[in-house]
């Protein structure tokens, strides 16, 4: 099929959740990309802790033990792949969802797969994870952390192997990164690795939260323009970037949006956009802004006036970094969003948000 925007992807998965309880949202890509090797051989780049098996991780749906180390991962969570592979396992098998990525791995992971061949990628129909592709690679562990997994599915999938599910604290598909990396370091037996990995990460924020102070206290808000204007909530993943870089989120977000990672709004409530900082994930960034800025209502806001939006492409590198959000993707998006939230919030409407190489 045609590759999709980012936002019809994001917006339909999750249609896919409240009308059809889909897990990924399927984008142009073959069932698989790898060849036969990669689905007899899992990778393990590092041994689990003394003692961490048997280990029970608790989700959604009550609990899961994994009584030993598992060899054969398959990741169902549409960004559990990256914190497997920081923590030095090479998954059999990851879902699709951005495309255009040998085994669904970005370039900030790919030194990870070490010398293993990449993963064997599953893609969604639209009804749920493939059962019996999964089931032939022969997993010892599924990973639905960062999912929309339903009750039957995991029931199915659980018949099979131990399957972790998203936690019953947050949204579905809004699990913060940290508990994704420190639940997957749980189930791999590498808590203390996981552990350490988000703290590594939390300092690259801390550092540019030191080195940038005019972003305390500043508020933001995180976009899209699919089918109207789409805003992400607080317990997106892209809205927790804004937060773990000092910025707050508009006051009424979660309340306009409701119970979800995100939601179209009317132009009644673009007040939810006009704040210090605007940050848009578009298709292509001339059209987009031309397009956004010809709404009228949008853009007599004061944010469009003083220059202070900072435009993502969505499927460069950059954008599919922000989207996933990962504890691999995050120094990257961290690298190359900072100057361009300083440009926007320096106060200066003459400043030019410069856009990254990629």
């Amino acid at each position: 099929m045609p590759r999709a925007t980012r936002a019809s992807r994001l917006t339909g998965l999750l249609a896919s959740v409240l009308l059809l309880a889909a897990t990924a949202v399927a984008c142009g890509s073959s069932d698989s990309d790898t060849d036969s090797d990669t689905a007899s051989s899992g990778s393990t780049g590092s041994s689990a802790a003394a003692g961490a098996f048997p280990v029970t991780v608790a989700h959604k749906f009550g609990s899961t033990t994994i009584e030993s180390e598992p060899k054969r991962v398959v990741t169902v969570g549409l960004t559990d792949q990256d914190a497997v592979l920081a923590l030095g396992t090479v998954p059999v098998g990851t879902t699709e969802w951005l495309g255009g990525y040998k085994g669904a791995i970005g370039p900030w992971a790919e030194d990870k797969l070490g010398g293993a061949a990449a993963p064997t990628v599953l893609k969604d129909t639209g009804t749920g994870p493939q059962v019996e592709k999964i089931a032939a690679l022969k997993p010892d562990l599924i990973l639905a952390v960062y999912s929309g997994l339903t009750k039957a599915q995991y029931e199915s999938l659980s018949k099979f192997a131990p399957v972790v599910a998203q936690p019953k604290e947050y949204n579905d598909y809004g699990v913060p990164w940290q508990d994704q990396t420190e639940i997957i370091g749980k189930a791999l037996g590498k808590a203390d690795q996981a552990k350490t990995l988000v703290e590594g990460v939390e300092a690259k924020f801390t550092e540019a939260k030191k080195a940038h102070p005019e972003f305390s206290g500043a508020t933001a808000v995180m976009a899209t323009p699919y089918e109207g204007t789409f805003v992400y909530g607080s317990q997106d993943v892209r809205s927790r970037i804004l937060s773990d870089l000092g910025f707050t989120l508009p006051k009424d977000l979660d309340k306009v949006i409701g119970d979800t990672f995100g939601a179209n709004i009317s132009k009644e409530r673009f007040d939810l956009l006009d704040q210090d900082v605007a940050v848009w994930i578009v298709p292509d960034t001339t059209s987009a802004v031309t397009k956004l800025h010809s709404e009228k209502v949008y853009a007599d806001l004061n944010v469009v006036k003083e220059g202070r939006e900072v435009f993502v492409p969505e499927t460069s590198d950059y954008g599919n970094a922000v989207s996933l959000s990962t504890v691999l993707s995050l120094p990257y998006v961290i690298e190359r969003m900072v100057p361009q939230l300083t440009a926007a919030v320096d106060g200066k409407t003459a400043t030019k948000v410069e856009q990254p190489a990629s």
